[in-house]
């Protein structure tokens, strides 16, 4: 297994919905970091999605793409990449919804361990638009681990 590393996720998220209410999201958490074959993998626990439950959740940062994978509370899988619209499948206790994902802008920023990730996406559920998404990541290396360089 290659190196881990602890770090900080802080996930900044807005949702406009068709009727143009905003809502936000806030989540910080620990996790663990490494890289694998100029891959970066960041695995957290999730506690923003249900309440009192946590999701297994990995970021998989590649130099022009974002993958999202959820495992617990709810099982999601969602790719963010400007050359093509993924579908995936978004399931909870109650039900599974087929999610759209365009793309619109995808700014990665990232060192050897921190590095920031934003992405703004268009989400259609079961094939009807449904909002317009921004995703601001945060990675950092967690205090104890600052002395490593990015």
């Amino acid at each position: 297994m290659a190196d881990m590393h602890r770090v900080i996720v802080r996930v900044t998220g807005s949702q406009r919905g068709l009727d143009g209410e905003d809502d936000t999201i806030n989540m910080l958490a620990e996790g663990r970091h490494y890289s694998r074959n100029g891959i970066h993998y960041v695995l957290y626990d999730d506690r923003s999605l249900t309440k009192g439950q946590k999701t297994a959740t990995v970021l998989k940062i590649g130099a022009d793409t974002l993958t999202l994978v959820r495992q617990g509370a709810v099982t999601h899988r969602m790719e963010f990449d400007m050359a093509r619209e993924s579908r995936s499948h978004y399931r909870t206790p109650f039900g599974s919804l087929e999610l759209g994902c365009q793309t619109r802008r995808l700014d990665i920023d990232y060192g050897t361990v921190s590095g920031t990730v934003d992405v703004d996406y268009a989400l259609a559920v079961n094939g009807r638009p449904q909002s317009e998404n921004t995703l601001h990541i945060e990675i950092a290396t967690a205090p104890e681990d600052r002395h490593r360089l990015n």
